[in-house]
């Protein structure tokens, strides 16, 4: 007597087992992890892969206002929270802490940047100027003299950063239009309002040619 055979399974059509299944899915996986685990495969992740650093604290070595500063910080810590606390440059101030009001504001090898949003191990060997690092011996940036003379401060928390972005636009721009000091204190927040005497005060110190 002959077997009778269920419609679903043919002896051209054998049946897939659950074996027979997962052994075939493990060999396609094995194929997939040896072609992943190829040495120029292995070799290209390690030049992608960034160096560790921490979990402890690190020493490093930031050249802040034309000094070399040894420094011991962890890796988490911003170049704002390192110029205020461990270097005691608290004219650097920290407002929001995230990037959205520009009070931070420190030269980084001669560009404006929100200090809050650099970590202190990623500066490297790139000069740092802050507030402090304006005046040279004992005499005020031309910019920081206009804003005194032309009353551009006021709570004066905002001031530093101010400052630090118009004395940069006058290093780049000596002569600036009253457009370009307006784009150059665009990210800065005064709660006071003193954007028109920041102008004002700008302008003026261009116009000494000491910018």
């Amino acid at each position: 007597m002959s077997a009778v055979l269920p419609e679903a399974q043919t002896p051209s059509q054998p049946a897939i087992s659950r074996r027979s299944l997962i052994s075939g899915a493990a060999a396609t996986g094995g194929t997939l992890v040896i072609m992943s685990t190829a040495p120029e495969a292995t070799h290209a992740a390690e030049i992608a892969a960034p160096p560790v650093l921490g979990p402890g604290a690190l020493a490093i070595v930031l050249r802040v206002n034309d000094v070399q500063r040894p420094v011991t910080v962890e890796p988490c810590a911003t170049l704002a929270e390192v110029l205020r606390g461990p270097l005691r440059l608290t004219g650097t101030k920290i407002a929001c802490n995230r990037g959205a009001c520009s009070a931070c504001t420190v030269w980084l090898d001669g560009h404006p940047v929100a200090s809050c949003m650099i970590l202190a191990v990623d500066v490297g060997p790139r000069a740092v100027i802050t507030i402090e690092g304006l005046a040279r011996g004992g005499t005020l940036h031309p910019v920081q003299e206009a804003f005194i003379a032309h009353d551009a401060v006021q709570c004066g928390y905002c001031t530093p950063g101010m400052v630090m972005s118009c004395a940069a636009l006058l290093d780049h721009a000596p002569h600036p239009t009253p457009a370009e000091v307006q784009q150059a204190i665009s990210g800065h927040l005064c709660r006071c309002g003193t954007y028109n005497h920041v102008i004002a005060a700008t302008l003026a110190a261009a116009a000494t040619g000491r910018g």
